[in-house]
């Protein structure tokens, strides 16, 4: 067979036409591959990069870790090279895909598990760049670099064909809201999901789910959100592979009435193209495409410790990534269910994933979610799915007087403003307590508890716990002549907190503070953080989190204590950032313990 090389116009930094929608996509994205490809790049740019030549010389090994759904097409692409003999720099590339979820990878990348400098991989390919904003949340992250997507698949819900009909489908539209409360009220149609800390497809859904019902329900928006985020927590599995195993097989009384199948589910187009090409008519799925958008699975290709690769493996990675700007590359994604053109879909691939018109499967592609959109609508899944237990820790010294610049408000005013605001996203079922510190607040004591933590829904007289905890929020006071007395108090609450830690519950501790600990009677850092590791079981997390008040604050002594616990030390400059900080440090503390 004859050897193909790569032309010359996908080897520079100004690629040949291509039509406007495919702007993120590798036709354009190439030349992101050039610049993070460093070396490799210049000398694409410059003509020195020949992709022409014998393939008596050994193959380039690339290593590809890539999502389940997306695998099967790159290793279609990585047997056409082997087979047409595609070269880099006159030598073959040997393309090794392993399919695995990106949740996982993520996981592992965000921890920094493993060797930089011989990382077991050389790209990854996870089904959405929620996965590479993940990885840059840890502390202790790989360096991962992306260069561009290969294809998208913009996400809906299938449903059985009975239950498309029902709801009027093709014919009828709805929004994200409308449709996923159509589909979770009664029991007559069952609308299942893959858990959205682990599923981009779940996530994105569910961020567009809370988006459209604020939109829509102005200040009743959060509740329904919530609402909606509790139906499908019912009826969620562990992630995307054992989703369709949930769907109802047949049209039979067995498997309609088995409380244990769905009629609908959410998931993407490249989905339900899988699942029809192989179900049968009886079982296809029908799909709606949401009238107030569908978010996309982007597919992104991302560059591994690309600093750490040879020049042969950098230009191995270049050239694999184009084969997808090409027409034999195209064909090959949209054969497995793929868009190669986001605002230009294939009738045939809509119509095999159950699409019809007049659903708006061709509108534009919806914004993608913000990282605090993500953040807050991950704290409020973690929460919804598992009641939280929270001890929160208030630092009341008087340093907490001082008025934050610009605000005129206090440190202690706009932080309380921001504990009302985290409490009202928090359900009834949940648990929550609260303390204040300040040197020898209490005798010889730097602390005391304020209220109790307790579930939220549980009167005493004629009030809730969440009116006492609301009340005890805004009488939080500085205390004049107070110093900041952190590790006592630290090692006292995280004591409390472990000795009354509650399964099947999100256990944590908050603590708030803006200053380094002030008490020079107490017990000393390293010894904190010694019998904090000693007391963190992982069978029984209860992770610190740790917040630093003001430019004052020690965010690296927050860190160190809270890591220490498997939590995580975050500092903000202004208090009325606590409220996200609080749902991104439970998100990551609930991730980490999934």
């Amino acid at each position: 067979m004859g050897r193909h090389s790569l032309p010359d116009e996908h080897g520079t930094a100004a690629p040949g036409p291509r039509p406007r929608a495919r702007g993120r996509t590798v036709a354009i994205a190439t030349a992101l591959v050039l610049v993070v490809a460093g070396g490799a790049a210049a000398a694409v740019r410059t003509g020195l990069l020949s992709f022409g030549g014998s393939c008596g010389d050994d193959a380039v090994r690339l290593d590809v870790v890539a999502a389940p759904a997306v695998s099967p097409a790159l290793r279609e692409a990585a047997d056409e090279a082997r087979e047409q003999e595609i070269t880099s720099d006159g030598r073959c590339i040997d393309v090794r895909v392993t399919a695995r979820d990106s949740y996982k990878v993520a996981a592992e990348l965000r921890s920094g598990k493993g060797d930089p400098e011989d990382p077991e991989y050389d790209v990854w390919v996870p089904d959405s760049d929620v996965w590479v904003q993940r990885v840059g949340l840890g502390a202790k992250q790989s360096k991962i670099s992306p260069a561009g997507n290969i294809a998208s698949s913009p996400v809906g819900i299938g449903m059985v064909p009975s239950a498309a009909k029902s709801l009027g489908w093709p014919k009828k539209t709805y929004s994200w809201p409308e449709l996923t409360t159509a589909a979770t009220k009664g029991d007559k149609l069952r609308l299942g999901a893959a858990d959205p800390a682990r599923s981009a497809t779940g996530l994105l859904a569910l961020a567009k789910m809370g988006a459209s019902a604020k939109k829509q329900g102005g200040k009743e928006g959060d509740t329904q959100a919530a609402a909606l985020a509790k139906a499908l927590a019912a009826r969620t599995t562990d992630d995307d592979g054992r989703l369709l195993d949930t769907l109802a097989r047949d049209d039979s009384g067995a498997e309609q009435g088995n409380p244990r199948r769905n009629q609908a589910l959410i998931l993407s187009e490249q989905a339900a193209y899988a699942h029809n090409g192989s179900a049968g008519g009886k079982n296809s799925l029908a799909l709606f495409y949401p009238k107030d958008g569908s978010p996309r699975l982007d597919y992104p290709y991302t560059l591994v410790e690309d600093d750490r690769m040879s020049t042969d493996t950098s230009r191995a990675a270049l050239r694999f990534m184009t084969m997808f700007s090409d027409d034999e590359g195209r064909r090959i994604l949209t054969e497995h269910g793929f868009r190669t053109d986001p605002d230009q879909p294939s009738d045939k691939l809509v119509t095999a994933a159950g699409g019809r018109t007049p659903q708006p499967y061709a509108d534009e592609a919806t914004d993608p979610p913000s990282d605090k959109q993500l953040q807050e609508t991950l704290g409020m899944w973690t929460i919804t799915v598992q009641s939280a237990r929270l001890s929160t820790v208030v630092d009341a010294s008087e340093s907490m007087a001082q008025f934050v610049p610009g605000r005129g408000q206090s440190r202690m005013e706009i932080t309380k403003a921001s504990l009302l605001r985290a409490l009202a996203g928090f359900t009834d079922e949940d648990e929550i307590g609260l303390w204040e510190f300040a040197t020898r607040l209490d005798g010889t004591r730097d602390y005391r508890e304020l209220e109790p933590t307790r579930r939220l829904g549980d009167r005493k007289g004629g009030a809730t716990h969440r009116d006492e905890l609301s009340d005890a929020f805004s009488s939080l006071q500085p205390v004049p002549g107070g110093a900041t007395g952190l590790y006592d108090t630290t090692l006292a609450a995280y004591k409390e907190a472990r000795s009354t830690y509650a399964r099947g519950r999100f256990n944590a501790l908050v603590i708030l503070t803006d200053g380094a600990n002030q008490d020079p009677g107490s017990i000393s850092r390293s010894s904190l953080i010694s019998q904090l590791e000693e007391m963190s079981d992982r069978e029984h997390p209860v992770p610190i989190i740790a917040i630093a008040v003001g430019p004052e604050a020690d965010k690296d002594e927050v860190q160190q204590i809270a890591e220490a616990t498997g939590g995580s030390g975050h500092q903000v400059d202004d208090p009325a950032q606590i409220h996200a900080v609080i749902l991104k440090a439970i998100m990551e503390a609930g991730s980490n313990q999934g």
